[in-house]
């Protein structure tokens, strides 16, 4: 037992744990004929430690326990044998780990420390990139499966040494200490993944994960590199001018400083001036500095700063900018408003006011001068009751103080004498059939009239004016409201008719007057304005149901609109009315079901929207991006245009396929990467209004790259065309995406229930690629085929088409598997590379072979098995044998009964002479009587209670018997006392 264990000690620490640490000393145990012989050693040597301690605790039970079994037992033979017994079944029980390990080293199944990798090959490299944000978590991939075996290092940026952060060696992962420095990391379960949850800048550098997988196949060794980028989120940035208030026409400097931030970093400067409502964006660079090389007024206003990184998007607190300018020119406004043929002109004992504007900044001090006298420091000059006496030039003077900076401005004002008539004022309001006399005067008339045409789709509004009196007779102009110019002039009586439709909604027209004796601007007004809204319609009961009142009701604007209500025929009911429009009609079942319509009409008519295009259909190849153009060619209320694309949904839910640019009166669609499967179909833009809605259809049909032979056709033709008319025709954009490299399977087995596959591939050849698919059917399998294991003997039936089970598979992977799979079915299976839309030439046809035998866990499961029944049979003996020692008690003593021993002082080596025939049956007692009277008298005090017989019996199973018939003497003969 002793050299059992010894062996085990030298065989599995000595030559399997120490070359571990020295392995450039043992590079003998790289043998592969090394291992196996090894393997079986030591288990063997395990196996006998295990055994012996078995035997020779059965062997101390037989000693101790079983004194009759003892004599025979416990002898150098039956030691020899049994020792030799348990070595030769532990040598031929583990000799088959010689033969098992014969092709290929397994790592899980044996637990040894050496690898043998036959082809070189099957060392895998993939390299990727990971970005993590510091305070958030981070998964860092290391394949789709568990290896084996894997080992996390980490390598810092600049240093070429790796170091530990993990590993697992089949034991459970263990944690280095110099992971808590990039934040808490851990193990996703089922998987060899690193998660690093509260991210740490430390963390940025490279990590490689070296991953061990076993298969029936062989080992495949897997490294992963992986970059981590750890990327800091942007703090509120701060801004720094140059100067805050510099002057028109210098430089400025705005620096835009950011402390913490990942770059590259985009600055956006937008500036909000002190009227606007909402920033304006003026830059969007990735520079902080924004320089400002001749600024102006316009620069005035509030500026800030976002800056924007992959993570996050921060901006700064606003800066006022105030730009230092003027004076400008000045420029004098005069109430009341009077002009002449050399100036200004007022009216003796009016009171006239004289307002200085010009624009500086800071504000410009303002100083008046009359006749070249100073006469008022300030912006507003009034004069109250001017008189004749203060005819002359008026200047203006302004100065900026921080400049240092002066410019004036001079008028001429005349004053005329008092007028001797007053006129006097008269404002009537008043409704004559279609004339609406908004404001008339005692010598002043402004007027208009509106004219509905019920023929004709427009109305007209003649505007006319009429001044009476006066000498010189009064001049009267008409001024646009929208350009300030004058559109009819004329003395005492002007008039001008607009149509209604040119009008625009809140259209002001104003009648102005001019004569040298009037003391203020006289002038009357008129609004166009549109009712707001649009008309409503209601239908009810009155007077108990025997009536029935149609109201249709369109308030407000001027001119009032116009209603009239039309039945089911289109015939009028009633006459047209304004604003509000009641119908009352007698209650009839014959109305029941039917419309009756409210037509509205107003001269500022509202037109629905118009839309129009450039090109109705629109084909374009697969990869290229494809812009349609929607015009908006009328529309009041104004329109925006909305866009759907061909499955009716909005462009709006995928800003990253769509891109959109909106003017005024038009809106471009850009769709990007046209896909043939996705794209193709009808895009619509759609422009709405209170008054209605249009709808534009345009038809995009996308090529793919199987068409090459007619694009080509179609570009020739194109380029003959454009000699004939001489245009320039763009030439349509072919592919983008070249043919990924081929693929090949290298492994395809099925699972224990065929209900699984393993599929592995490998790729030939260079080129991008951006994933995997793989395409299934069902397929037969010839009986040549069938009998020899052979794959390529499949026969795949050419009807079925191909059916994808996997797609959009990680470029960088090289596995799958897949399940769902029929038991009952034979697969073939291929594999493409997928480069965006371009899929490159499938992969040779295979179908999935069958998992390799493993006698393993049957002889496990039997040794398992075996043990149990020994035990519990052996529990089941014991159990019987007690319950039945009447029955059966020589089993009984043989296994359990303790014989008594009588006490005596001799050596071990002592001989107890037994009586010969002739003598009296007694118990032989040693040469010296005393110690044999004694332990007579021992005896019989150990049973003071006891017959002769019973005596007499005790004594006779304390010696030895010579034969039957002196043992039947001393069991019945009493001893001698």
């Amino acid at each position: 037992m002793a050299a059992a264990d010894l062996l085990v000690i030298i065989i599995d620490l000595i030559l399997r744990h120490i070359p571990i640490v020295f392995r450039g000393l043992f590079q003998f145990v790289d043998s592969l004929h090394v291992c196996n012989i090894h393997a079986s050693f030591l288990f063997a040597a395990s196996d006998c430690s295990v055994w012996f301690t078995v035997s020779f605790t059965f062997d101390r039970f037989v000693s101790i326990c079983c004194q009759k079994l003892k004599t025979k037992h416990c002898t150098g033979k039956m030691a020899a044998a049994v020792l030799g017994t348990v070595t030769a079944l532990s040598c031929l029980k583990n000799i088959s780990w010689y033969f098992m390990l014969s092709g290929q080293y397994w790592l899980l199944n044996n637990p040894w420390f050496w690898l043998v990798i036959l082809d070189p090959e099957e060392v895998t490299y993939i390299e990727v990139e990971v970005k993590g944000v510091i305070g958030r978590s981070v998964v860092l991939e290391c394949g789709q499966s568990l290896p084996t075996i894997y080992i996390w290092g980490f390598t810092r940026p600049g240093s070429s040494g790796i170091r530990a952060v993990l590993y697992d060696y089949g034991m459970g992962a263990k944690l280095q200490k110099m992971a808590s420095a990039f934040g808490e990391v851990k193990v996703l379960s089922d998987s060899a993944s690193l998660v690093i949850a509260n991210l740490q800048l430390a963390a940025e550098g490279r990590f490689t994960c070296q991953s061990l997988y076993d298969s029936n196949d062989g080992a495949r060794l897997v490294y992963i590199y992986v970059d981590l980028h750890v990327l800091v989120p942007i703090t509120n940035p701060s801004i720094q001018m140059s100067t805050s208030a510099p002057v028109e026409g210098s430089t400025v400097s705005i620096l835009c400083s950011v402390e913490n931030g990942t770059g590259p970093l985009e600055y956006t400067w937008s500036r909000q001036a002190t009227l606007s409502r909402s920033p304006v964006n003026i830059s969007q660079t990735d520079s902080s500095l924004l320089n400002l090389t001749t600024v102006n007024r316009n620069h005035t206003g509030w500026y800030t700063c976002s800056a924007r990184n992959e993570v996050n998007e921060a901006s700064s607190n606003r800066v006022w900018l105030d730009v230092i300018y003027g004076p400008d020119q000045p420029a004098i406004n005069i109430t009341p408003y009077s002009l002449n043929s050399v100036g200004y002109s007022a009216i003796e004992q009016d009171t006239v006011s004289m307002i200085c504007s010009a624009p500086s900044n800071p504000p410009s001090q303002y100083v008046w001068f009359h006749n070249n006298s100073q006469v008022y420091a300030g912006q507003q000059f009034v004069i109250e009751r001017i008189s004749q006496s203060q005819t002359g030039t008026y200047m203006c003077l302004a100065h900026n103080t921080v400049l240092n900076t002066r410019t004036k401005s001079a008028i001429l004002l005349t004053v005329y004498c008092e007028y001797s008539r007053e006129p006097k004022q008269e404002l009537i309001l008043m409704l004559i059939k279609n004339w609406n006399i908004l404001m008339i005067e005692t010598n002043v008339i402004c007027a208009h009239e509106l004219q509905l045409e019920d023929e004709g789709p427009s109305s007209h509004k003649p505007w006319f004016a009429h001044l009476t009196g006066g000498d010189p007779a009064a001049t009267l102009r008409w001024v646009n409201p929208l350009s300030g110019s004058i559109d009819a002039e004329g003395r005492s009586s002007v008039s001008r008719v607009i149509q209604g439709q040119e009008m625009a909604h809140n259209s002001t027209y104003a009648c102005r007057p001019s004569h040298p004796a009037l003391r203020a601007d006289w002038s009357c007004k008129t609004t166009a304005l549109l009712p707001e809204g649009r008309p409503t319609c209601t239908a009810t009961s009155v007077k108990s149901l025997v009536y029935t009142m149609l109201s249709c009701s369109w308030e407000g604007g001027l001119p009032q609109a116009s209603l009239q209500w039309t039945d089911w025929r289109s015939v009028f009911l009633g006459k047209a009315e304004r604003s509000i429009n009641n119908q009352v009609l007698k209650s009839s079942p014959a109305y029941n079901g039917k419309q009756f319509i409210c037509q509205a009409t107003h001269p500022l008519t509202r037109k629905a929207p118009n839309l129009l295009t450039l090109r109705n259909a629109v084909t374009v190849f697969e990869g290229s991006d494809v812009h349609m153009t929607c015009v908006l060619k009328a529309a009041y209320p104004a329109s925006e245009i909305a866009w759907h694309n061909n499955r009716n949904e909005s462009i709006w839910l995928r800003p990253k396929k769509y891109q959109l640019h909106h003017e005024a009166f038009w809106s471009n669609l850009t769709i990007r990467e046209t896909d043939g499967d996705v794209d193709n179909g009808t895009y619509w833009c759609t422009a709405v209004n209170v008054v209605g809605s249009a709808t534009m259809g345009i038809k995009l049909r996308v090529n793919s790259e199987s068409a090459f032979p007619h694009r080509l056709a179609l570009c020739v033709f194109l380029m003959a065309l454009h000699a004939v008319v001489q245009q320039v025709i763009v030439p349509l954009p072919l592919t983008e995406y070249p043919t990924p490299p081929n693929v090949t399977i290298s492994k395809l087995l099925y699972s224990r229930q065929r209900t699984e596959v393993d599929l592995e591939w490998i790729t030939r050849g260079v080129g991008d690629l951006t994933g995997f698919m793989v395409q299934r059917r069902p397929a037969r399998r010839s009986l040549a085929g069938r009998a020899t294991g052979n794959l390529k003997e499949s026969i795949i039936d050419p009807h079925i088409p191909w059916q994808v089970v996997a797609n959009a598979i990680d470029p960088a992977v090289r596995g799958h598997k897949l399940g769902g799979m029929d038991p009952r079915v034979l697969y073939a299976f291929r594999i493409l590379a997928v480069n965006h839309r371009t899929t490159g030439y499938p992969s040779e046809v295979k179908t999935p072979a069958d998992p390799p035998f493993s006698a393993l866990p049957a002889v496990i499961g039997a040794a398992v098995v075996g043990m149990l029944v020994a035990v519990a049979g052996t529990m089941l003996m014991f159990r019987y044998v007690i319950r039945n020692r009447e029955n059966i008690p020589w089993l009984h003593d043989l296994l359990f009964q303790h014989e008594l021993q009588e006490q005596i002082n001799l050596p071990e080596d002592a001989e107890v002479a037994l009586p010969s025939e002739g003598d009296d049956p007694e118990v032989a007692l040693p040469s010296e009587g005393q110690d044999a009277e004694a332990s007579r008298e021992q005896a019989e005090e150990s049973s003071p209670g006891a017959s002769g017989e019973e005596a007499g019996t005790a004594e006779a199973t304390i010696e030895p018997s010579v034969n039957d018939e002196q043992d039947e003497a001393a069991a019945t003969e009493p001893p001698a006392s």
